[in-house]
């Protein structure tokens, strides 16, 4: 009997010890099962450093230091710049002048020279070969008023020269140096490209029947000579070439030449008796 009763203790036993073995890995089971679902599980909330922003570019925020440095760079920047010398400007290259008033060297120029509006061409300021306006409308219609005025007042003058291109002022002042000599010429002629009469605002002018005064300072001292000194500035001439100015003007005493400038100037000009070089500030 006690021999039955112990195999049933032992089977009891080994029975529990199954049972406990069984239980034991039914959990180890469960347990690896739930961690691995767990592991699977996608994460809602991404690293802040991974998050990207809208540009698809990291963000990084600047520290204090940062800051301060960045403004030290630029004020270092800035005092290097101050530091360095400035590069040397090329200074403008000094005209020479002959003995006629003409620079040594010609310079060709671009446009031609305009002061406060008015359009000049002088031993200084020459015109381009170009430059060919012809007779001006509006100096046109003031001369031949002029010319209506002086008829009026009882002396018939012609303007018997205006308008001279590049081509024929060139003719006419070699004519004039083979004449009478350079030095001579330059007094009271114009080279080519310097000359007003290349303007279209320029006229010589002197009275009809009395040719043989033309151009010679006699046609001043005539009463129709008179008259057009007098009067020419109403109707917006100059006399461009007065008399006791040719250090100003460049050009002897030239009692024909008139410019028209308009009434305005004109006017302004006979008033201060002087000539156009100084009115303007040339001189």
């Amino acid at each position: 009997m006690r021999g039955n009763r112990t195999k049933k203790k032992s089977d009891i036993w080994k029975i529990v010890m199954i049972s406990i073995t069984s239980l034991l890995i039914m959990s180890a089971i469960v347990f690896t099962v739930k961690e691995k679902r767990e592991l699977a599980k996608p994460s809602l909330n991404p690293p802040v450093e991974e998050q990207p922003n809208e540009n698809n570019n990291s963000i990084e925020t600047p520290t204090e230091a940062d800051e301060q440095q960045e403004i030290e760079d630029k004020h270092d920047d800035k005092s290097n710049e101050e530091q360095q010398e400035p590069e040397p400007q090329e200074k403008p290259q000094k005209i020479e002048y002959d003995e006629s008033g003409y620079p040594v060297t010609h310079i060709e120029p671009a446009e031609p020279t305009f002061v406060q509006g008015v359009l000049i061409a002088n031993k200084e300021y020459p015109l381009p070969k170009t430059y060919n306006p012809g007779e001006r409308p509006e100096a046109k219609a003031a001369v031949e008023k002029m010319i209506a005025g002086a008829k009026g007042a009882g002396y018939d003058l012609i303007a018997f020269s205006g308008f001279r291109s590049y081509e024929y002022q060139t003719t006419l002042y070699t004519n004039y140096v083979n004449r009478d000599g350079q030095k001579a010429a330059d007094r009271y002629s114009a080279r080519p490209g310097y000359s007003e009469h290349q303007t279209g605002l320029a006229y010589d002018i002197g009275e009809k029947g009395r040719e043989s005064l033309w151009l010679t300072s006699e046609f001043g001292e005539t009463p129709a000579g008179k008259w057009l000194h007098q009067h020419a500035h109403e109707y917006g001439f100059i006399l461009r070439y007065p008399q006791g100015k040719e250090a100003i003007t460049g050009y002897m005493y030239e009692s024909w030449h008139f410019r028209y400038v308009g009434n305005e100037l004109a006017k302004a000009v006979y008033e201060a008796n002087t000539t156009l070089e100084e009115y303007l500030g040339l001189k």
